[in-house]
Formats: C-alpha cells, structure tokens, sequence
C-alpha cells in the first residue's frame, strides 16, 4: 500500500548551527508571505508496478497556491531559466500576460502531463474557471529515476487533488516529502526545502519567501556557509547520468510587476551560487516568482490602479532572494533522510554531527 506521509520532525540547518545571514520571517518558510499555501503528497511504496520486479516508488507532488484554495484571483508573475534541461509548462503565457493564474506544482519529470491535467480537472470541480476555460498550469519536474520507478507512472489525478486540497499556511514540511521524496542533490539525499526573509521596516519591511524542490549538483562543489563541506564530507557519493536540476518558487508581498518579478527570478540564480552551483549542462534549473499584491486587477472590467516598488528599491530584494534560496537548499539537506529505492539504489542523508564537525573545524557553527 502507498504511504502518504504529510510531514516530518527532522530539524532544520539553524537548529544544527548553521549560520545564515538576513532575518526570517517567523516560520522561515514561503508561508510567511501571507495567504501562500503548501501542499504535499508523499508516495513511498514497494514493487507497485504488476508484472515488474524491484520498482519501488518514491515520488510525489507538492502544491503552491500563491493567494490560497478559496481564491481564483491572479498574481503578477516572471520566471527565469538558468539552464533549460527541465520542464516548467505554462511559462509562455506567464511571460506574455505577466500573471499566474492558478497554482504552482512540482513533481517527477514523466509526472508533468498527469499532474496538469489533473490540476485543471481540480479547477473545473471547484468551479473556479466557468465556461469554456482557457488555463495553462504552471507545472515543474526534477528528475527521480535514480531512486523512483519512475517509468511506472505512479501519480495520479487523486494525489494532485491531494496536494491541492491538503495545502495549508504554517509550517511547511520538508526533505522527503511531495515532489521532493526520491531527489538528490549535491549527491546526498535532497528533497524539498524552504526559507524566507523580511526586510527591515525602512526597506519597507516586506517578506520574502521561497520553496526549492532540490535535484542537483556534484559533491566537491557543495559549501554552506563559506565552508567546503562537500570536499570535508566526501563518501558515500554516487554517479549519476544526468547532473539533475533544481525547481525554485519566490513569493513576496512587495507589489512587484511582471518584469520586476523575472528580475527577482533570476537573483536566484546567485543564491545557488552560494552553495557551489554551476549549474550544468544537463541541469534543468528553472525559477518563477510571484507577488501577492494588487489584488483584484487582473479581473477589472475598466482601467484600475496598481502600486509598485520603485526599482531603486530592489536591491534589498535581491538580497533577501539570495539569501532565502541559499537557505533553502541547506534546509533540504539538512531535513532529508536516507533512502533505498530503484535497483537497490542508496542515497546517504547528509550526517548532522559530521557536519557540525566541519562546520566548527572553520569556525562557523553557531550554538
């Protein structure tokens, strides 16, 4: 039977002393962006694909819904692709209208066609597109197949509308869990992570806050916090064909337009800079970001006003971008655990006290 596992206690990187730069909002999390919601569906099961030996599923979707299951209201939106190796449908319209228009979801990489059309079959249910809808989900994968049957198809219509109807404000689970269950990353075991900053009241005190599904990058590239950990921590890597890739989702508060917002998105990409990221030929390294402001325009009937941040004011923003996603990813690490899945494939959790060792052999563990 397929385990749907909703969270987990693992703790997070500040918990095992790693230091960060920037303030959090109070959960660390994209949640603390106001009226953002996450779900997850978890599958992790044995041999369920009949008449195939040895093909165990460790996959799942997560949900981001940027203003929430009750609301159908758009969002200015801009997304940016660091490397193209991967899959993020619906960024064509995203671009040429400036607005997301419904959910984000994350997934396996043969998953994406299921879980679209199950996310508009959700909307129609909740009839929130009325007549004759046009709707292009927005939908991203990372490759599992290292750990996952992935050729077996294993999600599903009813665990998309899981992910989506389980979404919730409040703390966000992280590691092995929804659309981050089977992933590797840095050649340990990676999974979903997230972070958030708020900003000083004088730089207007908005949040920022961002959800990595974390697939990627070599192990001698891995550093957190300045400090080389993947050349400290060497064992146990594995080879893998494909360099993998990494899903980022940046919510804000701040009232950001579309092309602020492809801006914002691609700030990311220094934010993975930290930690080591080239971002390889193979990787599918794919960023959209979202503001929850200005609301009700995108439904107006005439002319109607919009509030925006001078761009002279993005650089707190920046920051605060690179910071969030820098965080995370360690918190991805950190949260994930071990997992044995496709042909007997082990993926080694990153080891707490091995890295607090490395992390105070260069004077940068906290607590």
């Amino acid at each position: 039977m397929t385990e749907l596992r909703a969270n987990n206690s693992r703790p997070r990187a500040r918990d095992i002393g790693i230091p960060f730069e920037g303030t959090t909002g109070s959960l660390n999390a994209i949640t603390d962006v106001a009226g953002v919601e996450v779900g997850h569906t978890t599958l992790i099961a044995e041999n369920e694909s009949s008449g195939r030996d040895s093909c165990p599923v460790r996959t799942g979707v997560t949900a981001i819904l940027p203003r929430g299951k009750e609301s159908d209201d758009p969002a200015f939106a801009g997304w940016f692709s660091l490397n193209g190796a991967g899959e993020m449908t619906g960024t064509t319209w995203v671009e040429e209208s400036g607005l997301l228009e419904g959910p984000v979801l994350i997934t396996n990489t043969h998953s994406v066609g299921t879980v679209r059309d199950a996310v508009i079959s959700w909307e129609l249910k909740r009839s929130r597109r009325g007549v004759n809808p046009f709707f292009l989900p927005v939908v991203a994968e990372t490759y599992d197949g290292y750990l996952n049957d992935i050729n077996g198809f294993h999600v599903t219509e009813n665990h998309v509308f899981a992910a989506l109807d389980s979404a919730r404000s409040g703390p966000v689970a992280e590691g092995n869990v929804g659309g981050g269950t089977g992933m590797v990353c840095y050649e340990f075991k990676g999974g979903i992570g997230t972070a958030s900053r708020k900003l000083r009241d004088s730089d207007g005190g908005f949040v920022l806050g961002v959800l990595s599904q974390c697939n990627y990058g070599a192990r001698r590239h891995l550093v957190i916090a300045g400090v080389p950990v993947g050349l400290e921590i060497p064992e146990n890597t594995i080879q893998l064909e494909k360099s993998g890739s990494i899903i980022i989702v940046i919510a804000t508060d701040a009232p950001l337009l579309p092309h602020q917002l492809k801006r914002l998105a691609r700030h990311a990409s220094l934010g993975l800079g930290r930690i080591g990221s080239v971002s390889r030929n193979s990787s599918g390294d794919i960023f959209i970001a979202f503001s929850t402001r200005n609301r009700g325009f995108a439904k107006s009937l005439g002319s109607t006003s919009i509030t925006m941040l001078p761009n002279e004011r993005m650089n707190p923003m920046f920051e605060a971008c690179a910071q969030a996603v820098e965080e995370s990813v360690i918190n991805a690490l950190v949260a994930a655990e071990t997992m044995t899945g496709m042909n007997g494939h082990t993926v080694m959790a990153i080891p707490h006290d091995r890295l607090r060792q490395v992390m105070a052999k260069y004077n940068r563990l906290v607590g």
